[in-house]
């Protein structure tokens, strides 16, 4: 079976649904609150052990009732957790409001993500192991580089969602082998806003890139290809794209290690995310292997 390591956060999502977000000053009625299991690394975990690998989670949880529940959902959604720590005090939280178009806005709390600041004894050897790491930037930077230097050493490959975006180090980037930002974040990275262009100036920096566009699907760009190619996404209708962004990059991890060419992966990922955005909440929403097949092969 695959084998995919994620070295991320872990959040409860205290999501407030409403007709339309409130603008700033402004106070709005919302219809439901749910606390659902989240956090980019996580949701990264869950939606690539569902997808079919065998996945472990590196990462911390606080100490509170959000860390009890948090560390059960991904071992219920078959995500190991030798590797997910306890941290004294309260576990990261991410509180989120979800509009009637399915559109979020979102603002995290790390809390005990932020004490993982390095990888702890045990974490590189299964690393090792993997097939490819999962990263992205709620946790620490300097766990991040690390636990991509780690991967790099016993050529494991790296995939890194650079968000919540922000400037990437040289020293993380030259350890990255697949970066995987949306639009707004490739823009916030070059300055570009044509994800193309964007695209395009990131493989100065890195080997591959996939600018993901939401129902617009994905663009690939790589050093080895003369253009970069859009793969389109199903169109569905969008209830919540809460943790979609996570499905689509937990499932391409998953597809690209069980040796599926590029194009192909980024279709069957865009299955996954499509799937995603039809049911409300993060974790909660992400497709089953073969529920994703079903819907690719359609």
């Amino acid at each position: 079976m695959t084998r995919i390591a994620v070295l991320g956060s872990t959040n409860m999502d205290l999501v407030a649904y409403v007709s339309k977000a409130p603008q700033r000053g402004e106070t709005v009625t919302g219809r439901e609150f749910r606390t659902i299991p989240g956090g980019k690394g996580a949701n990264q975990a869950v939606a690539a052990a569902r997808a079919g690998a065998d996945v472990s989670m590196i990462g911390a949880v606080g100490n509170d009732a959000y860390g009890t529940r948090l560390r059960s959902v991904l071992e219920h959604s078959g995500v190991a957790t030798d590797r997910l720590r306890t941290a004294e005090g309260a576990s990261g939280t991410a509180h989120i409001v979800v509009d009637d178009e399915g559109g979020n806005a979102i603002v995290v709390v790390p809390a005990a993500n932020g004490t993982v600041t390095a990888l702890a004894p045990g974490d590189g050897g299964l690393i090792a192991t993997a097939d490819a790491l999962l990263l992205q930037l709620e946790i620490p930077l300097t766990a991040v580089v690390e636990g991509a230097r780690a991967a790099r050493r016993h050529g494991v490959r790296t995939i890194l969602t650079p968000a919540p975006a922000g400037p990437l180090s040289p020293e993380l980037l030259a350890v990255i082998d697949l970066l995987v930002p949306n639009e707004h974040e490739a823009a916030a990275l070059t300055g570009l806003t044509d994800p193309r262009r964007a695209a395009t100036a990131l493989l100065d920096q890195v080997p591959e890139v996939v600018v993901t566009l939401g129902a617009a699907g994905s663009l690939y760009a790589s050093r080895d290809a003369a253009e970069p190619v859009t793969v389109p996404a199903p169109s569905v209708t969008a209830v919540d794209s809460t943790g979609a962004g996570d499905t689509f990059v937990g499932a391409l991890a998953v597809a690209l290690a069980e040796g599926r060419p590029m194009p192909d992966a980024l279709a069957w990922s865009a299955a996954a995310g499509a799937l995603s955005v039809q049911r409300p909440g993060a974790s909660a929403s992400m497709p089953y292997r073969a529920e994703i097949e079903a819907r690719y092969t359609s």
